[in-house]
């Protein structure tokens, strides 16, 4: 945080994800031991540019957040990838959250490309 009390808004931590050891991938994300945190990639964003790394309400940890735009040209931002610390989640904490989204987007998936 700065000192007005608000979250960095660049993404000082560069985190090669090709260097990282890869723990576990799904159709929809991976996830990579990365020294004090467990990450975890959308797959689906992955050639998103970050724009900022901030806290993520729903995750309770910072992020990295990019931006895409709906058909009506307006932005919204999104997740790219999240920091879990080690010190607070294990990697079944990690999984659950994964597949949790896994499952958001086969539903997704399902509704908008039927057989």
């Amino acid at each position: 945080m700065d000192r007005m009390g608000q979250h960095d808004t660049k993404p000082d931590r560069k985190v090669n994800v090709m260097e990282q050891k890869l723990l576990k991938k799904g159709e929809f994300f991976f996830i990579y031991d990365a020294d004090s945190v467990l990450l975890l990639e959308d797959k689906t964003k992955r050639g998103l540019t970050p724009l900022e790394r901030s806290l993520d309400e729903n995750f309770g940890v910072e992020a990295d957040k990019g931006m895409i735009y709906d058909m009506d040209g307006i932005g919204h931002k999104v997740g790219i990838r999240w920091y879990f610390p080690k010190s607070r989640f294990s990697f079944d904490d990690v999984l659950k959250k994964a597949m949790d989204m896994e499952e958001r987007y086969r539903k997704i998936r399902d509704m908008t490309c039927p057989d």
